[in-house]
């Protein structure tokens, strides 16, 4: 499994004069990582360094920039003596002038196929599109909002180490959904939604064929999180998929920068 980096969040920025703010190097505790950046226009801003007196120092400068002023284009600074925050940390920001933006997260963020957009589809792609994860929604059916339409090709075109949340309106569908990912030697992560009851069923059926379904995570989301609303299941599984990120993230990276 690759590793994972911090993705720039996907923004659509008016065509008016930006700065982004990278973090280019964090040393000890600090709000966010290097990497992470934020933009900032003379009415608004978009993402975030991590908040606090040193997102609004950043910000000032930033915007002083913007007016013309003629400024570093790297501060350093110490969490600490600087900007009165606990954390205790250094960051060193850089300031770049865009003329018009539209960023989108790096190849390095997983990549998520949402399979069926009905209201629980639908609801997860809400929760998961503003998270670091690159989403594709399938579903084959004309009325409903998806970037591809066919399951059996979408599988096939994707990466082995690719997501995969099946979801569907048909059970028969999902079945062969999770049939055709375990034959193709699927590498990432599965997850069917579901009760206990349509797990027993699906991993009985997917057994007869031949077939190994224990790396298929059924029902998703976070344990401990009830409800059977869309939003609620959305969230949770929101939630499941950001530790299962970070998790690989930290698999990745065994040893963090400490000042």
């Amino acid at each position: 499994m690759p590793g994972f980096g911090t993705p720039k969040p996907m923004i659509d920025a008016p065509a008016e004069p930006w700065i982004e703010i990278e973090i280019l190097e964090a040393w000890g505790s600090t709000p966010r990582a290097a990497g992470t950046s934020m933009w900032v226009s003379e009415a608004t801003s978009r993402g975030s360094i991590g908040g606090g007196r040193l997102e609004w120092l950043a910000m000032q400068h930033a915007r002083r920039l913007l007016e013309g002023e003629e400024l570093p284009s790297q501060l350093d600074l110490p969490l600490g003596p600087t900007t009165q925050q606990c954390c205790g940390g250094f960051v060193r920001l850089g300031f770049q002038p865009r003329a018009a933006l539209r960023e989108q997260h790096t190849n390095e963020s997983p990549l998520v196929y949402l399979h069926g957009q009905g209201h629980v589809g639908q609801a997860a792609a809400q929760a998961l599109a503003p998270l670091p994860f690159r989403l594709l929604r399938v579903d084959q059916r004309p009325d409903f909002p998806a970037d591809l339409r066919a399951h059996e090709a979408a599988i096939g075109a994707a990466p082995l180490e690719a997501w995969h949340i099946i979801m569907t309106h048909d059970h028969a569908l999902d079945l062969a959904i999770c049939a055709q990912l375990l034959e193709r030697g699927q590498t990432g992560h599965m997850g069917l939604i579901g009760s206990q009851t349509k797990r027993a069923r699906f991993f009985k059926q997917l057994r007869l064929r031949g077939l190994d379904p224990s790396t298929i995570v059924c029902p998703i989301g976070l344990a401990g999180i009830r409800g059977k609303e869309p939003e609620i299941i959305a969230a949770s599984l929101a939630a499941e998929l950001l530790a299962l990120r970070s998790a690989l993230m930290l698999r990745s990276q065994p040893q963090a920068r400490e000042a």
